[in-house]
């Protein structure tokens, strides 16, 4: 085997650390971050670090993250001082479904401050903050409202006729895609699909006429856009697994891909910053994920849409703490994280012996050494280390889902901004599809 330690990359601390790393993204325009857990400090701190790098170096325009587009977009407003929020706490305030504290934690408020603080002294395009999500059908379809009420009443009203459809399930949209897939009620795709187009028709109208500028219609296109593939979501929920994580996933490379559209229309060269999970981000051809069970993801999405232009990060971690739940809903502790599981990544990584570095892929010792199908463990907002071969790891071959592999061998929790983290009484509430076991672990 070859030795990996020779290869490796040490990080530590110094604004040098990712020279090498940067020079290996190159011109890509699409850096893809990916963490192994929602709740592990080091990862959102490198990732916020590497993005700042790739800010102020490279001159990237946009983050995109695993998060709702409306939740998201009070952020963006925040960093590019067009909203009322003083702080990056208020900014983040529309976080409230579970897990708060995948985007309400102390490393997120502190890069928000910072792209905040760097969008003011910057002389160059200011950054935009953007969610990619589509769990908020009903924040979505309200936010479409609104803008019409604002600039044309008459479409508001048509948009509120079409939108009561799914009225009677009130804010559960589960219930509506059971109702739907039952036959117990008709579905509101048809409603959906008329809204979208009556607004994408109207587009330029409304921005010749002044009544929305460019930003500001593309957020209510994308609310519409969400509203349309969410009621496809909530419907395939109760079909087999793969068609609602395919269809989430899809719906985030549309949404990556329509960010790309809007800020090269707008004059940049869109340069774009994703960040979530290493299950979306780490291409699901590379993995059991689409060898056993035909899951795609964002990561394999962008991939084949920018093949040149993509460059894809995966972190992971040998042992540690994690902040996570026993249960969906349910409040999130400190958790202690196993050691690594024999034939694992996560063990062969442990042998390196530095406490955090970064391998480059494409060097063909590293690539020749992480090529064969192992184990990787994902954890997501759960987890359950009783079960945690079945719940969390999943064969794959590394060098084919990442371009770049970052490893901290001992990590520890994050802290979240709120004390009590159980969700609040919010309509999606959801449990999250999956890649991994039975249980909602594996994102």
């Amino acid at each position: 085997m070859p030795d990996l330690h020779s290869h490796a990359h040490p990080l530590t601390g110094a604004s040098s650390d990712y020279a090498a790393l940067l020079d290996a993204v190159g011109d890509a325009r699409f850096v893809l971050i990916g963490e192994a857990s929602h709740g592990t400090h080091e990862f959102y701190r490198e990732r916020a670090r590497l993005t700042q790098f790739l800010i102020e170096a490279k001159g990237f325009s946009a983050v995109a993250v695993e998060a709702d587009w409306p939740d998201a977009y009070r952020v963006h407003r925040f960093v590019r001082g067009l909203n009322g929020d003083n702080t990056a706490e208020e900014a983040l305030g529309d976080f409230q479904r579970f897990p708060k504290w995948m985007w309400r934690n102390t490393d997120v408020q502190a890069f928000v401050e910072w792209l905040r603080g760097h969008n003011e002294r910057t002389s160059q395009a200011k950054v935009g903050f953007f969610g990619l999500d589509l769990y908020s059908l009903h924040r979505s379809m309200d936010a479409v409202v609104a803008y019409l009420q604002g600039v044309d009443p008459d479409a508001a009203e048509r948009a509120r006729e079409r939108y009561a459809c799914f009225d009677p399930f009130g804010l559960n949209p589960q219930a509506y895609g059971y109702a739907t897939e039952a036959g117990a009620a008709e579905p509101c795709e048809e409603q959906a699909v008329e809204q979208l187009v009556d607004l994408q028709r109207r587009a330029p109208e409304l921005v010749r006429d002044g009544l929305l500028d460019e930003d500001e219609y593309f957020y209510a296109e994308q609310n519409a856009r969400l509203a349309l593939n969410a009621e496809s979501y909530y419907r395939s929920m109760f079909q087999r697994q793969e068609t609602s994580w395919n269809i989430r996933d899809t719906h985030m490379a549309q949404t990556l891909e329509a960010l790309d559209e809007h800020l090269t229309g707008q004059g940049q060269q869109a340069r774009i910053v994703v960040w979530a999970h290493n299950s979306h981000l780490g291409d699901a051809r590379g993995s059991a994920m689409s060898w056993e069970r035909d899951e795609l993801n964002l990561g394999q999405l962008t991939r084949q849409r920018w093949p040149e232009s993509t460059f894809i990060i995966g972190q992971t971690t040998y042992s540690g703490t994690v902040f996570a739940s026993n249960d969906w809903g349910s409040p999130g502790q400190v958790k202690a994280v196993k050691p690594g599981l024999n034939a694992s990544v996560e063990a062969q990584l442990h042998q390196v012996d530095l406490p955090t570095y970064w391998l480059d892929m494409r060097s063909p010792q590293v690539y020749g050494a992480l090529n064969t199908k192992q184990l990787q463990r994902f954890i997501g907002v759960i987890y359950r280390p009783q079960t945690e071969r079945w719940s969390h790891y999943v064969m794959t071959s590394p060098a084919a889902m990442y371009d770049a592999l970052l490893h901290v061998d001992t990590t520890r929790a994050l802290t979240p901004l709120d004390a009590d983290t159980a969700p609040d009484d919010a309509e999606e509430d959801v449990p999250e599809t999956y890649p991994t076991g039975e249980y909602p672990t594996g994102e």
